[in-house]
């Protein structure tokens, strides 16, 4: 059997529905799961709207010191974070599941999945780069990014029940335990230069380069995308497995994503059926009303923050209150 899950707080299920949909359509031997980065019991939810697919809560998988990470990290890095203890606890708890396989929420798979478990019977972890060509440009991002947020993307990762996938999961548990942090001065971006390492420690990792799998804003440059029929396919020939959509919002919907200015509309009209389809499909998995929670695990940023820097900047303690009360 195969689980597919997610990770996600309240403020993005309509993300995680919208990619369980898209699981459920074309694979639906599939078990997906999303993993909950938060709480449902302290919110006043319209249950109506909650997605129907099975919410295992963070506090429910037994991480020993999940009270530190929540004091460490912000709602990115602990989304992150426990990516690996949610593998264990497949690992542990569902002794059925041969294959475990992680996607971002903000994903829609478009095909069956057959390519990736046809991998994963000769493969213990798969992975895929965030490009497979150079950028021939000075625009962003570029090269340099790459090599500051980690070569691989980990909004996509699939492990065969195994024991060189069972070393990676501890190994990674470890690290993201306390240095799953957004310092790019100090060389981290939160769990994917950790992953990095993947292939040099572990045995029998596929680096998958096939153009549909993770097609984002960073490698549309090499991918050019097209419909037939009803199927979507990657320079006329690869079918599109799935497409992440990391930082679009729907409150701009003219822009492809926050975190680039390489990919636009105007250029690329080959896109922009896709992001009409998923935006229609956050608005029906109610985006609007999801939006707005706050996660119970997260504390004020500026709080945060000056927690990150005090040591450093030596202020005393009474500064915190003074944050606190502002």
């Amino acid at each position: 059997m195969t689980l597919a899950f997610t990770l996600c707080s309240v403020n993005y299920l309509a993300q995680a529905h919208t990619l369980g949909d898209s699981l459920k359509k074309h694979n639906p031997d599939f078990r997906f799961v999303i993993g909950l980065v938060d709480k449902l019991d302290t919110k006043d939810i319209d249950t109506s709207k909650l997605p129907d697919y099975p919410l295992l809560e963070l506090d429910k998988i037994q991480i020993a010191d999940l009270s530190g990470m929540c004091a460490r990290y912000d709602i990115t890095e602990l989304n992150t974070a426990v990516k690996p203890y949610y593998l264990d606890y497949f690992l542990r708890n569902n002794p059925e599941a041969t294959n475990i396989i992680y996607f971002d929420p903000d994903i829609i798979v478009f095909d069956k999945l057959t390519h990736l478990e046809e991998s994963l019977q000769k493969y213990d972890i798969v992975v895929t780069p965030h490009t497979t060509t150079p950028y021939n440009d000075t625009k962003w991002q570029n090269e340099e990014d790459i090599v500051n947020t980690g070569v691989f993307n980990f909004g996509f990762v699939a492990i065969r029940r195994s024991v060189s996938a069972r070393k990676m999961v501890d190994w990674w548990c470890q690290k993201l335990e306390k240095e799953c942090l957004i310092d790019l001065c100090n060389g981290l971006f939160v769990d994917q230069h950790w992953a990095d390492f993947f292939p040099v420690y572990f045995d029998n990792v596929l680096i998958n380069k096939h153009l549909g799998y993770n097609v984002a804003y960073w490698n549309l440059h090499e991918r050019i995308c097209t419909e037939k029929d009803g199927r979507w396919f990657i320079n006329n020939s690869t079918a599109l497995q799935f497409f992440h959509y990391s930082g679009y919002l729907i409150a701009k919907p003219n822009e492809v994503s926050k975190y680039q200015n390489r990919i636009n509309f105007e250029d690329r009209p080959d896109i922009v059926a896709l992001f009409e389809l998923y935006r229609n499909e956050l608005l029906k998995n109610n985006e609007l009303y999801w939006k707005h929670f706050k996660c119970d695990y997260i504390k004020p940023p500026k709080i945060k923050r000056y927690l990150r820097v005090r040591k450093y900047l030596k202020l005393p303690l009474e500064k915190l209150a003074q944050l606190v009360e502002s």
